[in-house]
């Protein structure tokens, strides 16, 4: 079991997909979650790599809150309050909104505003998890696959992914892909591993990106080798920046356009 001195920063402060309310943002800021919800592209990892998804960027979203006191809570947190916005959180939380559960955790996890409790935070986090809000799945999820402030269960983590996944978490869609593909958590299946993959891809992740096109590029376990699409994908992930993906469309480009007839 580790306890990791970020105290799982580099993926718990992010706004959670389609959930109304605000979460603890990236940046350090409360930040509004709309049905757009932060679907946003992947920082990504080293391309060809499978490997872990990192937080994506989050913006505010002006009038999305839908409980008073969560709001007043992000507003509290945003102009450093920290004190004020964890009691509100947790009076939120006590009411039931999943939103606040998910902050007064990540708060009690992090330690601001008062005293670190991870136990406690766990039990919050698992009760956002409980309520069906997909980022707090995956974080919860996330802790299980590392073994942060838990025993490491790489299947439990693959239960929660799958959930979080099923309601189009991209992050999530990321992590169950590597599982299937590394056979970590889950049998090996690299046919579920693709299907993944491509449907994080389709929700803008660079790596995910990467990877669908490799698939497409080698062909097998049910993928049809097709040089143009994953041409498209390498293309995708090369406008995030993506430096070994704009390398494989420059390479794709070059040897479909001499099989192209004259």
């Amino acid at each position: 079991m580790r306890r990791p001195k970020a105290l799982l920063a580099r993926f718990v402060r992010v706004a959670a997909a389609c959930v109304a309310g605000a979460a603890i943002g990236a940046s350090g800021q409360a930040v509004a979650a709309g049905a757009a919800g932060a679907a946003g592209a992947s920082a990504g990892a080293s391309a060809g790599k499978s490997a872990g998804a990192s937080a994506p960027a989050t913006t505010p979203v002006a009038g999305a809150q839908s409980d008073p006191q969560t709001a007043n809570a992000v507003a509290d947190y945003n102009a450093g309050n920290l004190t004020g916005a964890r009691a509100e959180f947790e009076a939120a939380a006590e009411r039931g909104n999943r939103l606040a559960e998910f902050n007064y955790a990540m708060m009690l996890i992090n330690g601001e505003g008062g005293a670190a409790d991870v136990g406690e935070g766990r039990k919050w986090l698992r009760k956002a998890a409980d309520a069906n809000m997909s980022h707090a799945q995956y974080v919860y999820g996330k802790m299980y696959d590392d073994g942060d402030f838990v025993d490491r269960d790489p299947a439990q983590a693959h239960q929660w992914f799958l959930k979080a996944a099923k309601q189009g978490h991209v992050q999530a869609e990321l992590a169950l892909a590597n599982q299937f593909l590394d056979g970590r958590g889950t049998s090996r299946d690299n046919k579920q591993a693709f299907y993944w993959y491509k449907k994080a891809a389709e929700g803008g992740d660079m790596t995910a990106q990467y990877v669908t096109g490799s698939f497409y590029e080698r062909g097998g376990d049910g993928v049809p080798k097709n040089l143009n699409v994953a041409r498209a994908y390498y293309a995708a992930a090369a406008a995030q920046g993506d430096p070994v993906a704009r390398l494989k469309y420059q390479q794709l480009s070059t040897q479909l356009m001499k099989a192209a007839p004259q």
